[in-house]
């Protein structure tokens, strides 16, 4: 066997790695020249998401405008953004308090934040409560709190600062959503029903701006998970529900769906899933063999209920 033969793999391999890495390369360098100097708008820039999406943006030289409910987690992240950038390269983040459980400052605060540079250019909707609990114990006060600040929330910010990029002919929404804006799981009655009302809103408004050229687009994981939990092990052993169940909540991590996002405001995509196989199929089931699904689903709840209390 000649030399030649024994690098072919080797060289194949080194091939395609350098390729993958001049395009991560040009994609990093595309998406920094797609945001330099527009106008960002990051609700709930204070959570996990928030922060990363911040810093992928800010480092992207965008004029960043962070709202967040907290003046004070609010200013510890300014002064994280500032004390690692190149001030030449980018701009001093605005600031700008915003909380969507009271729907009657909203519009107000979308006031603030026009006046910030004139406009928007990108508006990401990242903000997001959860609740679980059995139907029965959620209470409807806490059902329209949820209501407020997953879909209430970002539609009437929404609704406010669209007529400036209609006029203007150009912007972007994002929102960032959850694979339970398709399907819901037990449990979790108000948060899917808030997702799933998010999600019809910006899918009808999609088609409605396309001819100002205002492009509309939804980002869904699983689950956003916090910076140190990872998941468990699938095991096979265990019954069919549990392991369903343990893939549908792998969440992804916050550096993972801030890059998305990026790139889906760079490729202006319509929408986009973040989840392994198990989640993605489980869409596809629930519309092709809803019996099925809801047969899965059911028995997990079942199962649940049965087991012992710990303690």
């Amino acid at each position: 066997m000649s030399v030649m033969a024994v690098l072919t793999l080797p060289l194949i391999l080194l091939g395609i790695s350098g390729l993958l890495f001049i395009y991560q390369e040009v994609s990093r360098l595309c998406s920094k020249s797609t945001v330099q100097n527009k106008v960002v708008v990051i609700t709930d820039a204070i959570s996990g998401l928030g922060k990363e999406c911040a810093r992928v943006f800010h480092t992207g030289g965008a004029r960043l405008v962070l709202c967040g409910k907290n003046w004070e987690r609010l200013e510890i992240l300014y002064d994280a953004l500032i004390s690692v950038a190149d001030p030449s390269k980018t701009f001093t983040p605005k600031l700008v308090l915003l909380d969507f459980s009271d729907i009657s400052c909203v519009l107000d605060v979308a006031k603030e934040i026009l006046d910030c540079y004139g406009c928007v250019d990108i508006l990401i909707n990242n903000a997001s409560m959860k609740v679980k609990g059995p139907a029965h114990n959620i209470s409807l006060e806490l059902d329209r709190k949820i209501m407020d600040v997953n879909y209430f929330g970002p539609i009437t910010l929404t609704k406010a600062l669209l007529p400036s990029m209609i006029s203007r002919r150009t912007g972007q929404i994002v929102l960032v959503n959850n694979i339970q804006g398709k399907f819901g799981i037990p449990f979790r009655t108000a948060y899917a029903a808030s997702k799933h009302a998010a999600l019809g809103f910006f899918d009808c408004l999609r088609a409605e701006v396309e001819e100002y050229d205002v492009v509309i687009s939804t980002v869904m994981p699983t689950f956003i998970r916090s910076y140190h939990v990872y998941p468990e092990q699938g095991n096979w052993e265990a019954s069919i529900w549990k392991f369903f169940f343990r893939k549908l909540a792998y969440g992804v991590h916050p550096v993972e769906v801030a890059e998305e996002v990026m790139r889906t405001v760079r490729r202006k995509k319509q929408e986009v899933f973040m989840a392994n196989p198990i989640p993605k199929a489980a869409v596809y089931v629930r519309t092709l063999l809803p019996e099925f699904f809801f047969a899965v689903v059911a028995c997990g709840v079942k199962e649940k209920l049965n087991l012992p209390e710990e303690g």
